[in-house]
């Protein structure tokens, strides 16, 4: 199982996303990651071990300055445990991340037909074919949850997904069937995570 910590508010989202990540270590995990967005760009840390890895590499996520973000624990199925297996992963232009729970059933068609039109897989999950279908799908609608719609009408299997995007500032997407997501609204913030412990 793996863990799912989403936030967007006034205060500096990396500390948070961090502590809501080791709310959830009690799920299993193999590698850590969290992707912040500075006002002008995604940036993303990823690491393979324990939390603490991670929290060592952002000093305590000090040096991920941003108020909107998304972190992940990952247990392995699809691709061993590294640093480029871990969640986020990213479109090839960098612009969208997204981190996953679940398993996608038909990733292997999907990579397939996205490779075929130019796509470039770094990694060998299933979950990195989310980020180019939402790519595709944005670069139509010029909407990300409209994206994000679109592009789990074509995903088959059980997934919760995070999604943010370099365009669309103080915004998170986020979609679920068959696996565990919740949103939790505070004064001026809001949470999305895999299980209560990591918002409480």
């Amino acid at each position: 199982m793996c863990g799912i910590v989403g936030y967007i508010g006034t205060e500096q989202a990396a500390p948070i996303i961090l502590d809501g990540l080791s709310k959830l270590e009690y799920r299993g995990y193999d590698s850590a990651g969290m992707a912040i967005f500075d006002g002008e760009k995604i940036n993303t840390r990823k690491a393979v071990g324990r939390l603490k890895v991670l929290e060592n590499l952002t000093r305590g996520g000090e040096n991920m300055k941003g108020t909107s973000g998304i972190g992940h624990t990952r247990w392995a199925t699809h691709g061993a445990p590294s640093d480029i297996n871990s969640h986020p992963h990213m479109n090839n232009a960098g612009t969208i991340a997204v981190v996953h729970n679940g398993i996608i059933e038909n990733y292997k068609e999907l990579r397939e037909e996205l490779a075929s039109t130019g796509c470039v897989f770094r990694s060998q999950t299933d979950t990195e074919v989310v980020a180019h279908l939402v790519a595709r799908k944005y670069s139509q609608t010029k909407d990300l949850a409209e994206a994000v719609r679109l592009a789990a009408k074509k995903i088959d299997g059980a997934y919760a997904l995070c999604v943010m995007h370099n365009d669309c500032k103080n915004k998170l997407v986020i979609t679920k069937r068959n696996a565990p997501l919740l949103v939790g609204i505070g004064e001026n913030e809001l949470f999305a995570a895999s299980d209560v412990p990591a918002i409480i």
